[in-house]
């Protein structure tokens, strides 16, 4: 380190010019954001990363930055929510356990980009998937309880844990009635189901998707459609649960077989069932609270990963519902 002015000065070594640019961002914009986060001046010279600073500044960043090392080495880009979360866990004493996500990687895009949990609750998350047959998800938009559901299920599937994923959720009418929708009973509930059929596009593209949904071997329904089945060798997501009546939640709960898993997902603060009607997913969240065999994990505003603005618009409307800052309330 080399002192002028009552600074100090470090250098980090990048390995490539790919990773150089999932650092910086377009136009350096990942630099300033860390710039703004930490009051460290951060100049990109070729292959190099200068930090410019007071010592207790350079030792933080450099910190910052080598958390945040598994995914710009390998030129993913850095969005806000990395960093946000990497900065989190320092401060707080976590960055082992942050440090942990890197070794995570539960598969690869269909781009080529490395899927792994983002947040620390989202590899607890991950985690109790993995460990338990029933697992509940509650969380507000974007936090990705469905996309991390999918990942894993379809790593099951390559994996031959399972022979068929299961995809479902309610056909809640939201402001216009199935009846009056144009085509057939299918034509009708596809809508519904678009988010179910993204996911999968993305982690196996739209040939293989077709291909697996012509063979049964993925299952994309209404959850209408499970009443009466029993759900053998197969990875069970059911996604928008809060739209679930209590009865609806019983019964799907209940279709699980042998070497099966169902993981239930569903933001408890966007209800769309009539006035009165119970949340299958919030009466089941209090029931199942302590059942072997079952998990029941949180989502907060802090792991939402989409555009930026999505976080602050969570957080706003919770201020709004009285809930605190960070979490989802519960209604």
């Amino acid at each position: 380190m080399a002192e002028a002015a009552g600074l100090q000065t470090f250098s980090i070594p990048l390995p490539s010019p790919e990773a150089a640019l999932a650092l910086a961002g377009e136009a350096e914009s990942s630099l300033r954001h860390l710039e703004s986060l930490t009051g460290t001046l951060l100049v990109l010279r070729g292959l190099d990363l200068v930090l410019q600073g007071r010592a207790s500044q350079l030792e933080r960043t450099s910190a910052l930055v080598d958390l945040l090392r598994p995914l710009w080495q390998e030129g993913q880009a850095i969005t806000r929510v990395d960093v946000q979360t990497a900065l989190k866990a320092l401060d707080t004493g976590r960055e082992h356990e942050h440090a942990r996500l890197s070794d995570q990687v539960l598969a690869r895009s269909q781009s080529g980009k490395l899927l792994r949990p983002r947040t620390l609750k989202q590899k607890a998350y991950v985690d109790a998937m993995e460990r338990h047959d029933l697992t509940l998800a509650l969380g507000p938009a974007g936090t990705g309880k469905t996309f991390l559901a999918t990942v894993l299920a379809v790593r099951m599937l390559h994996e031959r844990k399972v022979e068929r994923l299961i995809l479902t959720r309610p056909a809640v009418e939201a402001g216009e009635r199935l009846g009056f929708l144009p085509g057939d009973l299918q034509q009708k509930v596809d809508p519904y189901l678009r988010p179910l059929y993204d996911a999968l596009h993305t982690l196996l593209g739209s040939e293989r998707t077709a291909t697996l949904l012509e063979k049964g071997v993925i299952e994309v329904a209404p959850l209408a459609y499970m009443r009466g089945r029993t759900l053998v060798d197969a990875f069970v997501i059911l996604d928008e649960a809060q739209n679930t009546t209590a009865g609806q939640m019983r019964m799907v709960l209940t279709r699980l077989g042998e070497n099966s898993r169902m993981v239930v997902t569903g933001d408890p603060t966007q209800v769309d069932l009539p006035p009165g009607v119970t949340s299958g997913l919030a009466e089941a969240a209090q029931v199942l609270q302590g059942v072997e065999g079952v998990a029941i994990c949180t989502l907060t505003a802090a792991d939402v990963v989409r555009h930026p603005l999505v976080q602050r618009l969570v957080q706003a409307y919770a201020r709004r519902d009285g809930a605190p800052s960070g979490s989802s309330s519960r209604r």
